[in-house]
Order: structure tokens, then sequence, then C-alpha cells
């Protein structure tokens, strides 16, 4: 990837375009990020930076964080995120990136925690569908229903849908659009929903989709023998008219 910065999502809300369309889009407190750590082919095998996001105060972390940032001097953070960026070679200890990394007009993939939902059933969880009311049922229509055979498998096998925590779980967006970029407020407005709750953290980086800019109709061609009747009075199926 070539860009990448960790950022605190602010919540939703909508603004008009050019032509006067509405457009939901969400806020992003993006950095400023500060370079914690520098990865290098000859050390660690690879290129990457650690990024770190927010202040933190002394006692709330452990001695190990603490000798982390002791050891290239730099102000504790409270959120780190290592990213292999193709420009990391040349960035340094101390370098900071903020919003203004990202254009209006990018595509990015956003990488947050999912909202938490609690204990929920099959229903809500899965979209299961509710058992028959007829006859056999009881009172427990909103079960999960029949598991699996006794016989021959006697077991419940890996994957079967089931009642369980739901949410909080790593959820990746793609191919975002950036509406607009403010420097000055570390702001990223982009369109569309993200994963995660207001003030949570999220993960934004480049799309690793292929966009492929659209092209023109398609015009009249060139071959006279490929052209069309209406255009191309030579052609043997206008001449038969």
């Amino acid at each position: 990837m070539k860009k990448a910065i960790i950022g605190k999502k602010v919540g939703m809300t909508q603004i008009f375009d050019e032509t006067g369309k509405v457009v939901p889009v969400t806020v992003i407190e993006a950095g400023p990020c500060v370079v914690v750590q520098k990865k290098t082919e000859e050390k660690e095998g690879y290129n990457a930076v650690q990024l770190g996001f927010q202040d933190q105060i002394e006692r709330k972390l452990t001695k190990p964080e603490k000798g982390h940032f002791d050891a290239n001097s730099i102000s504790y953070k409270k959120h780190l995120k290592e990213f292999r960026l193709e420009s990391a070679a040349e960035m340094n200890v101390g370098d900071e990136v903020r919003a203004d990394v990202f254009a209006e007009g990018d595509k990015i993939d956003v990488t947050g925690i999912s909202k938490g939902h609690g204990y929920q059933g099959v229903i809500k969880r899965h979209g299961a569908h509710r058992l028959k009311e007829s006859h056999g049922t009881g009172p427990v229509v909103r079960q999960v229903g029949s598991l699996g055979a006794g016989s021959h498998v006697s077991k419940i096998l890996k994957g079967t849908i089931g009642a369980g925590h739901m949410g909080v779980e790593q959820v990746t967006v793609q191919n975002l659009d950036v509406v607009k970029v403010d420097p000055e407020l570390n702001m990223i407005v982009v369109r569309g929903a993200i994963p995660g709750p207001k003030g949570g953290i999220v993960y934004l980086k480049d799309t690793v989709k292929h966009n492929v800019e659209k092209k023109g109709a398609a015009g009249i061609s060139l071959n006279p023998q490929k052209a069309s009747a209406r255009v191309n009075p030579q052609k043997a199926s206008a001449r038969s008219k």
C-alpha cells in the first residue's frame, strides 16, 4: 500500500454535491500519527512503519510499552498499528503523518471493530427463519432447531449456526470515496458508512480494489464493412432495400 493512517470515527452526517444531491458521509478524525518504529529489510526482513495515534499518560502503560516508546524518545501513544508502506524506507522515526496524506477522490479501505449487539439468537444473528407454528413445535418457534444426526456424525459440525455473541468483529469496508479532506481539523470525510461505534478506532489505507475508468459509449466503427447500413449506404443490407 502507498498511504495509511489511524483515525477515530466521529459520526455520520450528510452533505450536498455540486449537483444538489444528498451524499451520506462519515466524518473521521485522522491523525496526526507519529512514526514510533521503523522496520527494515535488513533487520526484520521487510519494510514497514508502526504508527502511533492519540496521546496516553504514563501510568496507563505497562513497563514493556513504556520502554518501547522511551527507546526511540517518542511521546506515549494509546494506539499502535503497523503498515507495510511502499515509502516505509524513506520514513524515519518521529515523522508525522497527517490527514492530507489522502486527497479528495481517493479510493480507500476502512477497517474497524463492528458494534456489539450482545448475546443474540439465530434469527437476528444469522437470519434463520422461524419454525412452524402448527403441530409439535411448542412455544419455542425461535429456537435453532435440529443441529444434525446423532448416529453417523454424532457431533455438531464446525460452522453450524447458533446463538451467541453478535458483533465486536473486525470488519473492512472496501472502495470508499474520499469526499473531503481538511488537514487543519485533521478531518477526512468518506462517502458511506464505516464499521464501529462513534469514537471507535479505524484504519484507513489505499483500496486493494482495481478501479478501471469507465470509457465512453462505443462509437461508429471505422471499418466500412462493420458500419451499420444506416450510416453506410454501400453495405449489402442497405442496397437490398
